[in-house]
């Protein structure tokens, strides 16, 4: 019980302290946790805790969309790929098919890449 106190407290200290960016990381590093989760639920055919799974994949992906900053022009282009993504997860959630969350999820894992390396690219160049 202790561990789990501590454990919240800290995860909760990091999300209180986080820049703009690292908030970014720690939303794709969630949905990517969460597709991991929904896709043993389906091969364990567990239908309720894989829709609890992508749900909360696409709660995440809501959250990237809100957080997008629309005077930049690649934040149209990210909201199509979000909008994208969303779509996928609310298919793959009716025909319980892993294979769109396969896709879903390499998508999202080079954008998370992608975001890492332009967070060392801003380090290093301011």
């Amino acid at each position: 019980m202790a561990y789990q106190q501590s454990l919240q407290a800290y995860q909760t200290n990091s999300v209180n302290t986080a820049n703009p960016g690292e908030l970014t990381l720690m939303l794709y590093n969630g949905a990517l946790k969460f597709l991991k989760q929904a896709k043993v639920s389906l091969a364990e055919k567990k239908w309720d805790k894989a829709n609890e799974y992508n749900k909360r994949v696409q709660d995440i992906v809501g959250e990237l969309i809100v957080s997008l900053d629309q005077k930049y022009p690649l934040a149209k282009q990210m909201l199509s790929l979000y909008e994208y993504l969303q779509e996928r997860l609310i298919e793959a959630n009716i025909k319980k098919e892993s294979s769109i969350l396969e896709e879903v999820e390499g998508l999202l894992t080079q954008f998370r890449d992608t975001w890492k390396q332009a967070m060392v690219l801003a380090k290093t160049q301011g």
